[in-house]
């Protein structure tokens, strides 16, 4: 039988001159070196057990907390928790959003996030110089431009009679009335209805004006340029017009926020308009004359400002 000493924590044998297991590399001490056995007529000292220890429950010989065998006498001792281990895990602190709860966060031209705003209160009004969200440095946000506030329980966004309007991305074809705009790129563009064409009318003296031929048509679509002039305008040719980079009725390649068939206005039989948008990237905005819902995910564009609406 080989002999040797035993390792108190993994059990492994090692010969008697080691001071430390081949194995776990756990002190060994050996048990005479460590405290004489107390005599027949010698009272056994008492030993005060170390706050890192617990007593053997077969020799009562204090054994270090992770060791799996009693140093003297060999008993296997179950695994015991290290001190604290059985408290629960502290958690990393960050803010907290209240359930039901919104923020509206700032996209970046590059698509990262920006700046977030919490809505803990009832309204918030956005603007230039009044409000509680402030972009002081965008000349197309108003003074005070939108507010976003809670109607039982559901967010909303309100146009505070701004001069360039508050626009809504939309996700299904939104109804549109006749002279309301709507954002594809950076082209603001306006849908009309056209009246009757009776054809060509003789003047006073029954002279009759020279122009180009004019089909009928529906609907028209103006592009608004800055300062309030007029660009582009393309009429109907059918029910619908196509608005895009190339190959559409009314193509704007110059412009690299609209993909190659970005939407499409429509208009019915009775005379209603809808735009649809047609899978594009950026997506198209549509002008909210009042008061419009928001959910979580919905984006929001005024002046310069792209705003993502998250709802907890």
């Amino acid at each position: 039988m080989p002999v040797g000493l035993v390792c108190p924590r993994c059990d492994a044998l090692t010969g008697l001159d080691a001071t430390r297991c081949p194995v776990c590399q756990a002190p060994i001490v050996e048990v005479a070196a460590r405290e004489p056995m107390p005599g027949p007529a010698e009272p056994a000292a008492r030993v005060e057990e170390p706050m890192s220890s617990k007593p053997c429950p077969t020799c009562g010989n204090p054994v270090p907390v992770g060791d799996r065998f009693c140093g003297q006498c060999g008993t296997r001792i179950e695994a015991q928790p290290a001190p604290g281990a059985g408290a629960g895990k502290t958690m990393f602190f960050s803010g907290v959003q209240v359930s039901g709860m919104a923020k509206l966060v700032v996209v970046k031209a590059n698509s990262a996030d920006g700046l977030a705003y919490e809505l803990g209160g009832s309204d918030h009004v956005v603007g230039r110089t009044d409000g509680a969200i402030l972009f002081p440095e965008d000349p197309l946000v108003s003074p005070r431009h939108a507010n976003f506030l809670y109607r039982e329980g559901k967010l909303f966004v309100h146009d505070e009679d701004s001069v360039n309007g508050v626009f809504l991305r939309i996700r299904t074809p939104a109804r549109l009335d006749s002279g309301a705009v709507f954002l594809v790129g950076e082209q603001l563009l306006q849908v009309e209805a056209l009246a009757p064409d009776f054809g060509p009318q003789p003047d006073a003296e029954g002279t009759y004006f020279y122009a180009s031929p004019k089909r009928a048509s529906k609907m028209r679509i103006i592009q608004r340029l800055r300062g309030g002039e007029i660009g582009l305008i393309v009429r109907a040719r059918a029910e619908s017009i196509t608005i895009g980079r190339e190959g559409n009725d009314l193509n704007f390649p110059d412009d690299p926020f609209i993909s190659g068939r970005h939407a499409e206005v429509s208009i019915t039989p009775e005379g209603l308009f809808t735009v649809t948008d047609l899978g594009s990237k950026n997506g198209t905005f549509v002008r909210i004359t009042d008061e419009s819902p928001l959910e979580h995910g919905d984006y929001v564009f005024l002046g310069q400002q792209l705003l993502r609406v998250e709802i907890s």
